[in-house]
């Protein structure tokens, strides 16, 4: 020990001051006799910081995934889903005008819709939910809108075709001009019976929203022709609203029932998707609660390693309290020597967390590559890239639990230090 630390021992000195800073420091440095410690210590590290680096990566994917899911689900369906009760809409022009009116409303567009079979090219056919919809209305789904590949919206009242997502145009074998044939169980009335309705319809533009589900069932139809298929002339099913803010749908149905003059059913978008969202609410809380368990295990590592550093320094600790140095002097040394691996960990992994997440899509890009398969199938995960967002107040939450967990971790090691003997350290060296 240099004479100024020597000194400073004896003048009583300040707390965290630099003898105490630097005797935290050597104590953290590996000796030969030492390793088993310092792996320890090593171990403390990478465990801190792999379980704080998975704890942003898993969250900020989770967040990605509810983004990306509710911009797809709110960007082609209704906020509010209005449904008539007395009677059918066939009024919904002016129905749709004074909705239009409500502050709030951003815009309201008439939709007729049904299950259908649908087949093409190649393949057995595949479910379709047809949407017949106004050209006008479609222009206003900017998510549609601005994503068609192929094709073209232009004249859509007029031409008689229908548009498909970008998934069902490859497992049918369509491409534009080709035939779309549809065919629906609820067709017309016969001697005989009901005979299903088949009618075949020109492939006139391909959009890819992003969502497998949708880009793979849905078929827009202009909302004229889908009226005279599913029997609804004059009429249509349902008036979707979409809001300024979705968030704030419960404040507009009473301005909705108002202008709509009319006896009629709501149900919001939370009300549709209530099942899917909670799922994934509750996946989420599951696994940050799972993943902390990593970061609590690095931290059991950081007390089993600081007990063991006290037996080791016992010698050490107790010329250091014949000097003159305190309890308190003590326990902040060994309080500094956890808190350095758990601080130091946490910033590596908050450094590694980011990294990955501002990443995530070229890493699965390579190891699928490496892998020789599809990793993230959009198929079963219904989004066609892997979504990261990365919330401040979240990394916040999970950067102040991993410090917390490792300061906590240091007490009962530090106060065992500090508790030391110094005669009876001595006596048994």
């Amino acid at each position: 020990m240099t004479e100024s630390a020597v000194t400073a021992v004896q003048q009583g000195p300040k707390p965290f001051s630099s003898y105490e800073r630097m005797i935290a420091w050597r104590y953290l440095r590996a000796r030969r006799k030492e390793t088993f410690i310092s792996v320890i210590a090593g171990f403390s590290f990478t465990g801190i910081m792999l379980g704080v680096a998975t704890l942003i990566i898993v969250m900020a994917v989770m967040n990605g995934f509810r983004s990306e899911l509710l911009t797809r689900i709110l960007g082609i369906n209704g906020h509010v889903i209005m449904q008539p009760m007395d009677r059918p809409l066939d009024d919904y022009d002016n129905v749709i005008k004074r909705i239009d009116a409500v502050p709030g409303v951003s815009f309201a567009i008439p939709v007729v819709e049904g299950q259908v079979l649908g087949q093409g090219n190649v393949g057995q056919g595949t479910g379709t939910l047809v949407r017949g919809l106004r050209e006008e209305d479609i222009k206003k789904l900017q998510l549609v809108a601005k994503n068609v590949k192929q094709g073209t919206f232009a004249n859509f009242d007029k031409a008689g075709g229908v548009a498909i997502g970008t998934r069902m145009a490859e497992n049918l074998g369509l491409g534009i001009g080709d035939k779309l044939t549809l065919m629906s169980l609820d067709g017309d009335v016969t001697p005989l019976g009901v005979s299903p309705r088949v009618k075949s319809y020109p492939v006139v533009a391909i959009f890819q929203i992003g969502m497998s589900e949708y880009d793979a069932s849905i078929a827009l139809m202009p909302l004229d022709e889908a009226q005279l298929y599913f029997n609804q002339e004059g009429k249509v099913q349902s008036i979707e609203i979409f809001a300024n803010n979705p968030d704030n749908v419960d404040a507009l149905k009473k301005p909705i029932e108002d202008a709509a003059q009319r006896p009629l059913m709501l149900t919001d978008w939370r009300q549709r998707n209530v099942t899917f969202f909670s799922a994934l609410q509750v996946e989420r809380n599951v696994m940050f609660m799972i993943l902390t368990l990593i970061v609590l295990v690095a931290a059991l590592n950081i007390i089993s390693g600081l007990i063991m550093l006290v037996k080791d320094k016992g010698r050490d600790i107790a010329i250091l309290r014949t000097m003159g140095a305190t309890r308190n002097s003590v326990l902040r040394i060994f309080l500094m020597t956890g808190a350095a691996i758990g601080v130091s960990g946490t910033i590596a992994g908050v450094a590694l967390g980011v990294l990955v997440c501002l990443n995530v899509e070229r890493i699965r890009q390579f190891f699928s590559w490496l892998s020789g398969t599809t990793l993230f199938n959009p198929e079963l995960y219904f989004l066609s890239t892997l979504p990261a967002k990365m919330d401040f107040n979240e990394t916040f939450s999970v950067i102040l639990m991993a410090l917390f967990l490792s300061f906590l971790a240091t007490l009962f090691p530090a106060w065992r230090a500090a508790k030391l003997d110094p005669v009876e350290a001595l006596r048994y060296e």
